[in-house]
């Protein structure tokens, strides 16, 4: 999913930014969001997981977390998400976007950001996508994260089966 996000919005011309650690790495800012090239996700389709990492965020549950995180959105100049996860992500992701305006309204109130600059941010445009291990989600068949485990078994199970094959045992 990472991979085919960065290729697609660098194939249609966007400014593509990863962000290390989910949202914790969006409420810390600085180098934990970075820009990203065609070749810097090349060689990552086969590994499982995420690439970029992924990390529970107390600070980002909290208003003033998520609004540390929006006014780091805005230092980078990004104003569209993509989002990966379960129903954590995409819950906490709903309500970043539902708080975005009353953020860009408190930055003009405090200085921290102009009336245009606001502006031209007035919207934070957010795609969700379902990546999780459980397979829970509603209105999904079958989730990034389980398809990716599924495949994992079925190597492991495949290459076991060699094994026992070849030492004319089973193994359980």
């Amino acid at each position: 999913a990472v991979r085919s996000v960065v290729r697609m919005g660098i194939y249609v011309g966007f400014k593509v930014y990863c962000i290390q650690e989910g949202y914790q790495g969006m409420v810390n800012g600085g180098d934990c969001i970075k820009e990203m090239a065609w070749n810097g996700v090349s060689n990552i389709i086969q590994l499982g997981g995420t690439v970029i990492g992924s990390a529970r965020c107390k600070d980002f549950r909290e208003r003033e977390g998520r609004k540390r995180a929006a006014f780091n959105l805005i230092e980078k100049n990004i104003d569209s998400l993509v989002v990966i996860g379960g129903d954590g992500s995409l819950t906490g992701a709903n309500l970043f976007r539902q708080e975005w305006f009353s953020f860009l309204q408190e930055f003009v109130q405090e200085g921290k950001l102009d009336l245009q600059k606001a502006t031209r941010f007035k919207q934070l445009h957010i795609v969700g996508m379902v990546g999780s291990i459980d397979n829970d989600f509603c209105g999904t068949d079958m989730t990034i994260g389980t398809d990716t485990a599924l495949h994992r078994i079925i190597e492991a199970v495949d290459a076991i089966s060699t094994t026992a094959q070849s030492h004319q045992r089973t193994f359980i």
